[in-house]
């Protein structure tokens, strides 16, 4: 009598478990980090608006020679909210402002926490994401920095940085 073994084909139930195990953290590991980029990706809505704003004050700055004391030269309309340029009322961006100092200028937008803390949007709930443009005292060029910063009323509460562009962190 020839009794022929046949070789069971598939996995074993420790060969799966080790495999789930595996995908898990793996997850546990890439979760968080799509969560940032997510965010990073939201806040570019942000740095798209104070672009726009950077764009209109360096063309006055160039054509004119001088950063200007009265914000309505930006196209602001001060009797609106204080020094604000543009009510941007959305899902992430609340407001952008601007204001001068000397030869300093400062374009804030306030982002919603709900951003990053995943919560529900609130007026006035808001982080402060900002460039700052310095003239140069030989010529009508502007220098930019970028990076969380405080509104304009005084309160300080910055974007977290991991959250800003690459190039303001």
């Amino acid at each position: 009598m020839n009794i022929q073994k046949k070789a069971q084909k598939g996995f074993t139930l420790i060969e799966l478990m080790i495999v789930i195990a595996i995908v898990g953290i793996l997850a546990a590991i890439a979760l968080p980090a799509y969560q940032d980029y997510v965010v990073r990706a939201k806040m570019s809505e942000a740095m798209v608006a104070l672009a726009e704003a950077k764009t209109t004050v360096t063309e006055y700055v160039a054509s004119t020679g001088t950063v200007p004391t009265d914000v309505t030269k930006f196209a602001c309309d001060p009797s609106v909210d204080g020094n604000m340029c543009a009510d941007r009322e959305g899902d992430i961006l609340e407001k952008v402002t601007i204001t001068t100092a000397g030869d300093l200028v400062f374009i804030v937008a306030e982002v919603y926490e709900s951003v990053w803390s995943g919560g529900s949007k609130t007026p006035g709930d808001v982080g402060y994401f900002q460039l700052i443009g310095t003239k140069a005292s030989s010529n009508a060029t502007m220098t930019w920095q970028c990076g969380s910063g405080k509104g304009i009323d005084g309160a300080t509460d910055p974007v977290d940085p991991k959250y800003l562009p690459a190039n303001c962190r």
